[in-house]
């Protein structure tokens, strides 16, 4: 057996530099400490997006983009195709739980100060993906073409419409016209099939790179431990100890994933009707709560600004400085600067799940 590997192995260096591979997964280490355990969550989002990619394809036969038929095909696979309402919630709850699971690491990176130099641009990139897994909610939502899906896409693209200057643009853009039709149906899903996965899969590959070019991140506090001979610095082998460990983080993401696509079957819901008022206590999902819950208790009016545009310009910047925490908070773990990001991401991780928790009253 080991011979054949071997050969195999050597077939492939000529072509591809297999072994140079196989000689940098034997030296690439993983640092192990008391915060080693949230090193998983990257690699569970990864499986997640993979559950996400290949259950995406299963319904891609069957599915048709058109007002006339997406419900229905919808429909037809969860009641006439053999395990089809478990593929779509399969790929419905690997959704939810892959954004989830990134919004995990995204915070564990944040507190462990895993975003200090050389690794921001791996801070950028992920944040990025992170973008675009709330993209993908986003788009997919609208797929089933139900009653809720319709209205809540109505709801967020009247969001980017409210932007001046270049709201009514974006709005007929994203909607393919002025209001959410069957065009906005087929953009909706070029973009979840076709833009996104694209741009997901470039970003993802440079995030890799980078993880895999720069390695695992020590926490400051750690890191200083280890310099002042507090703590020994302590490693384990990438290859196999801790890939195996990370694929069994895989298997308790798929074990949940499981239960709650059995226990739990995502709905479909009724047919979306055009001409029907929205139904009561509409909301987005629950990882867009927090803005949506936000907006509503802004005013109409902040000073010379309209309520919504004001509540999107404050969400933006946001967002932007929290991108930028690499380049602002350029000493993490050694100042005052550090303190101030950190109670920062506390407040924001109290404040989304606050917000959250108020929508859903």
């Amino acid at each position: 057996m080991t011979t054949v590997y071997r050969r195999v192995l050597s077939w492939l260096d000529e072509r591809f530099g297999a072994g140079s591979i196989e000689e940098f997964l034997r030296h690439k280490t993983v640092p192990v400490h008391r915060h080693t355990v949230w090193y998983y969550f990257g690699g569970m989002t990864l499986f997640l997006f993979i559950i996400q990619v290949l259950t995406g394809i299963l319904l891609l036969l069957y599915y048709r983009p058109t007002p006339n038929d997406a419900f229905e095909s919808v429909q037809y696979v969860m009641t006439q195709v053999r395990f089809g309402w478990l593929i779509r919630s399969v790929h419905s709850w690997s959704a939810n739980l892959m954004i989830f699971t990134a919004f995990v690491h995204m915070f564990s990176v944040y507190f462990l100060k895993a975003y200090r130099k050389p690794r921001e641009l791996t801070w950028i990139t992920g944040m990025l993906l992170l973008f675009l897994v709330m993209g993908f909610g986003f788009s997919g939502y609208l797929l089933p073409w139900n009653t809720l899906a319709f209205f809540a896409t109505k709801v967020g693209t009247e969001m980017a419409g409210s932007i001046p200057v270049v709201g009514k643009w974006l709005l007929i853009y994203l909607r393919g016209g002025e209001e959410v039709t069957g065009a906005t149906l087929t953009r909706f899903f070029g973009f979840h099939v076709a833009v996104l996965p694209g741009l997901a899969t470039l970003l993802l590959a440079m995030h890799l790179l980078l993880v895999q070019r720069l390695g695992m991140s020590v926490p400051p506090g750690v890191e200083k431990a280890i310099g002042e001979g507090r703590q020994p610095a302590r490693s384990m082998p990438f290859f196999p100890n801790f890939l195996l460990r990370d694929i069994m983080g895989w298997y308790a993401a798929l074990g949940v994933l499981g239960a709650l696509a059995a226990i739990f079957p995502w709905e479909l819901g009724t047919k979306a009707d055009p001409f029907a008022p929205a139904p009561a206590g509409i909301h987005p999902e629950w990882y867009f709560l927090f803005m949506f819950q936000t907006l509503r208790y802004i005013p109409a009016k902040v000073i010379f600004l309209e309520g919504e545009f004001a509540g999107l310009l404050a969400f933006g910047a946001a967002a932007a400085v929290w991108v930028a925490v690499p380049f602002i908070d350029y000493k993490a773990g050694f100042g005052r600067v550090t303190r101030f990001f950190t109670g920062l991401g506390v407040f924001a991780l109290g404040y989304m799940a606050v917000m959250s928790a108020l929508a859903l009253r």
